[in-house]
Formats: C-alpha cells, structure tokens, sequence
C-alpha cells in the first residue's frame, strides 16, 4: 500500500507559518534543499490546498529564468512533472499537471490507495494533515526543524487531542543548523484473541 507523507518545514515550537503568516525563516540551504527534492522525487503524487498551491505555481516556470542554478532548476522539473491534486472551494480551474479534488482528502487518499500507482502519496499543508491525521491516515510525518520560535501561528502538529506512537527512523542535521526528523506511524499489530472455551 501507497505510504503516506507528511513533509514541511516547522519551528521549534511546532508551526509552520508564524502569526502573521509569514513562513520565510524557512528558506532552505543548499543541502535543505536537495532534501526537498528528493521527497518530491519519491512522491507519486501531491495533495495541498489552494494557498500552498498558488505559492508553489512559481515553480511551474522557475527554470525558465536563465540565472536559476542547477539545483533549483533540478526542483522545479521534479515539481512540474509531479501530479498534484488541489483541494479548493474557490478555484474553478488549476494549472499544470494538477487537478481540482472531487471530494475531501480523506476520501481521496483511499481512492488514491486503491488506484494502482508507485510512489508516496504527499501531503502540504496542515489543515489537510490534520484531516488525514484524524482518519489515521498518515504513515510518515517528516519535519524540517528551523531553530526559531515563532510564538504561535499555523501549527505543524495536528491539534486533536489524540495519542499517536511515532518510531524515528531518520535524523540528519544540515550545516544551516535545521534538524530533520523522520518519524513512522507506530501502527499498533493486533494480538490473536484467544479461545479458553476448551481450555480444561
């Protein structure tokens, strides 16, 4: 089955935007980046909602600017080329290789599930998530940590009150001093249930 991910860059204390929105300490390094896109590499298709999707239509003809370096050139191919799906109540029509979301990410992740297909099923954003969260849905959440804290804004965490076991399988730390965390969801195997009925 089609992992999962969960992947954004977050503050030490837990968000993803600050209080006013603004996410720009988390500009990536070179090495950051290269992080970056090889998640997108791996991924066989993208789920985000329309603010994250307006912001990353910049990548849709990045590498046409001449004075762009290889690396970013390199992201904003492996970007382009990534089917993505946008969940939007205001947007009528998307651009490149994206389509509108028939209904909510949950029912699209299990239909993503049982559609053949390679690669991770991603996830940007963190209201989406939360809502795959909720559902049990998500397999790995990946976590850029900047060392900053923001005081508040858009949490990277979903906020459900719900207990969930995580085994770290990865952590690097890159020259820029950001931290990443992988972590799997610890899915809990079910015991046999025994039958003492002929027990004498």
């Amino acid at each position: 089955m089609r992992s999962v991910t969960y992947s954004m860059g977050v503050s030490l204390d837990g968000y993803i935007a600050g209080p006013d929105g603004g996410f720009g300490w988390t500009a990536p390094d070179e090495e950051v980046f290269r992080l970056a896109t090889d998640e997108v590499r791996e991924a066989g298709v993208h789920l985000l909602g329309r603010r994250l999707y307006e912001t990353m239509l910049y990548w849709e003809t990045a590498d046409q600017n001449p004075g762009l370096g290889f690396s970013t050139r390199e992201f904003a191919a492996v970007w382009r080329a990534l089917p993505k799906v946008v969940f939007s109540t205001t947007l009528s029509e998307v651009r490149g290789n994206a389509r509108l979301a028939s209904g909510g990410p949950v029912e699209e992740i299990e239909r993503l599930r049982a559609e053949p297909g390679e690669g991770d099923i991603a996830i940007g954003g963190a209201t989406l998530a939360a809502e795959a969260a909720a559902a049990g849905l998500i397999d790995e959440y990946r976590a850029r940590v900047h060392p900053v804290l923001v005081g508040g804004g858009t949490p990277y965490f979903p906020r459900r009150g719900r207990r969930v076991d995580l085994e770290l399988v990865e952590a690097r730390t890159f020259p820029s001093r950001v931290v990443y965390h992988r972590y799997r969801v610890a899915r809990q195997v079910p015991r046999p249930v025994r039958d003492f009925t002929d027990t004498p």
